[in-house]
């Protein structure tokens, strides 16, 4: 049976407060943490590097990291996430010269690989590499900031990449990154989502523990 996961990103999070929003989101369900890193030079912003993930394990804040590299150079950042026993690690396909060398960095270190897709990036890369990866993440905004709206032509390529999936190996997990809520995540179920990185709509409401539990009890329903 296809697992289904529910992922926060503390791009959206209190940074004042972080250990507690994520062992919050946690306790109330979160399946991994999210880290959207970002340098200023792949994408327009620039939030945390590794330093960060490093403290929450130090002071004993446990969780399951999902990292996403919007970085112009990910080999030298690769090692020092995995060092830090994350569980899957994805990239933009632009951001290095050798996508396949990339995918069997990330492996040598017991982490899952994954690729991440922007609105307007072919799907092309997929057709070499989907054999050695854990995750294909589509972007459903131009990655960068939070709080974006969703682009709905997205789904036509979530449908187009699970049957990709289905095709060869339906393990790989079909993770959504940007402008989910709960009013949408049923688009994106039926277009064959299994994994949806949601920011502002959970550390962002009034309850986050009422928010993650709706957004189960979609997930739950469509499974029946």
């Amino acid at each position: 049976m296809k697992q289904f996961f529910i992922v926060p990103s503390i791009l959206s999070a209190n940074f004042s407060n972080l250990g507690h929003d994520i062992k919050s989101v946690i306790k109330y369900g979160a399946d991994l943490i999210h880290f959207d890193i970002m340098d200023n030079h792949y994408v327009n912003n620039l939030t945390f590097g590794p330093v960060v993930l490093q403290s929450l394990k130090k002071n004993g804040v446990e969780f399951n990291a999902d990292i996403h590299l919007m970085t112009h150079k990910v080999d030298n950042l690769i090692p020092i996430f995995a060092k830090q026993k994350v569980s899957f690690i994805t990239f933009h396909p632009e951001s290095t010269f050798h996508i396949d060398s990339t995918i069997s960095l990330i492996k040598s270190f017991g982490c899952k690989a994954g690729i991440a897709i922007n609105p307007a990036t072919s799907l092309s890369c997929l057709e070499y590499t989907i054999d050695k990866l854990d995750l294909i993440l589509i972007m459903s905004v131009n990655p960068g900031f939070g709080k974006q709206k969703f682009l709905t032509y997205i789904l036509k390529k979530i449908e187009k990449v699970r049957k990709l999936i289905d095709s060869y190996n339906n393990n790989i997990v079909l993770q959504v990154d940007g402008g989910i809520k709960k009013d949408n995540i049923l688009n994106l179920l039926n277009a064959g989502a299994n994994s949806f990185v949601i920011g502002s709509e959970i550390f962002c409401s009034k309850n986050c523990k009422s928010t993650i539990l709706k957004i189960k009890n979609i997930i739950n329903k469509f499974l029946k």
